[in-house]
């Protein structure tokens, strides 16, 4: 059985390289680019972001991004999103008192952190639903996050084209969302890259389900 394709969304945001070598530790072949072809075909497309939500809002639409996932979620295509590249999948980001709209995948707002120091860097435990697929095998375990900014609530959802969102939550000062998984789109607010084993299975988990 051959490794499936994973393409890493190049387009000038994210820690990419780290991102490509933990795929393959778990087990993909990967491609950095942001082709829009390549895109569409591969097996798996991960959005990585980092930095400011506004920044990360124009480079991915410098590169048609959200019609490359809009695209491939209408073919129920796997997509993954990491970081910043979870919180652009909500309605719209408040940063320094700039309001950006986002890709509009999943309804709410990403916002400063409740919490008396930030950024929240360092490891920390999630609370995952028990039919979490993301989490097999690794509810217990510990991720790595870096952030200043998250979503805070998220309303309970039914019906449409998929089944309601599986939300996993962390905790940093308040709750906050650390993963969605929602038909063919999950992201992560933590960054499986950078937290070992569990992180590496995460990612096997996930490819593992195309």
């Amino acid at each position: 059985m051959s490794s499936p394709t994973v393409v890493v969304l190049d387009y000038g945001s994210g820690n990419v390289h780290s991102v490509a070598q933990a795929l393959e530790v778990a087990g993909a072949k990967v491609k950095l680019t942001a082709d829009r072809s390549a895109v569409q075909q591969a097996d798996g497309l991960i959005v990585p972001g980092v930095g400011a939500f506004d920044a990360v809002m124009k480079q991915l639409a410098a590169v048609g991004a959200h019609q490359m996932i809009e695209q491939r979620l209408v073919a129920t295509k796997p997509v993954m999103g990491i970081c910043v590249g979870l919180q652009v999948l909500f309605d719209r980001g408040v940063e320094h008192g700039i309001e950006t709209e986002g890709l509009a995948q999943w309804p709410g707002v990403v916002e400063k952190l409740e919490a008396p120091m930030l950024p929240h860097i360092g490891w920390n435990t999630v609370e995952a639903p028990g039919d979490s697929s993301l989490f097999q095998g690794i509810a217990g375990e510990r991720f790595y996050f870096v952030h200043s900014y998250g979503v805070l609530d998220f309303p309970e959802l039914g019906g449409g084209a998929f089944a309601a969102p599986k939300v996993t939550w962390a905790e940093y000062g308040s709750k906050f969302v650390a993963a969605v998984e929602n038909g063919p789109l999950s992201a992560t607010q933590f960054h499986p890259e950078k937290s070992g084993h569990a992180g590496i299975q995460l990612l096997t988990n996930w490819i593992q389900s195309f």
